[in-house]
């Protein structure tokens, strides 16, 4: 997360700790007071409540990634060279702040409802370049949502093992490899030989 100077800056750099550290539910208003070294009283006059820090705290960073996502896949002129570098990008961005990635797929189950469409968002970035090697006969057609789905699992679970300790090395490094498995991935027909045959009878 980049961090700001400011007291908000204070406040979400001491609560993005707790939360990775102890968990959200697990961590009180009072905890990122004491953190701080502020009262309960001075910190609800930055924010309302707990949910709202999180939320605010997760939008940043959620929008932030967007952006980055979108500007190294606009950077890349084909299809293969966008995917790879959005994997890439994954991995560093994972290297270079562990702590705020874990906490983005930690709280996200919680927030992803709270999405609007014009919130830029690196998903929908994904999966229109997806959708447009589909369109271009870059890959197989298919579900645009699935393959992405498929995408993101290779990606974000990867991350998971990384952040258990289960993965010593750093995500950069296995970055092409990922890369490599999501297009092979996005390269498989989504249509089953089964279903190939009876759609042909």
């Amino acid at each position: 997360m980049k961090v700001r100077g400011d007291t908000k800056g204070r406040i979400e750099t001491a609560a993005l700790k707790l939360f990775v550290d102890k968990g959200v539910a697990e961590t009180s208003i009072r905890d990122i007071a004491l953190a701080v070294g502020f009262s309960d009283g001075a910190l609800y006059r930055h924010y309302a409540s707990k949910d709202e820090l999180v939320w605010c705290m997760f939008k940043a960073s959620f929008e932030s990634y967007a952006r980055i996502t979108a500007d190294i896949a606009a950077s890349e002129a084909t299809s293969r060279g966008k995917i790879a570098a959005m994997v890439q990008n994954f991995c560093n961005l994972f290297d270079e702040d562990s702590r705020l990635f874990r906490f983005l797929m930690l709280v996200q189950h919680g927030q992803l409802d709270r999405v609007t469409p014009e919130m830029a968002n690196p998903v929908e970035t994904v999966r229109g370049v997806i959708a447009d090697a589909m369109t271009k006969g870059d890959i197989p057609p298919g579900d645009a949502d699935l393959a992405t789905a498929m995408v993101m699992g290779i990606i974000l679970q990867t991350a998971t093992f990384k952040g258990y300790g289960r993965i010593q090395q750093p995500l950069g490094a296995v970055g092409p490899v990922l890369a490599e498995a999501c297009w092979k991935t996005l390269c498989v027909p989504q249509t089953s030989p089964r279903q190939s045959i009876a759609s042909k009878g």
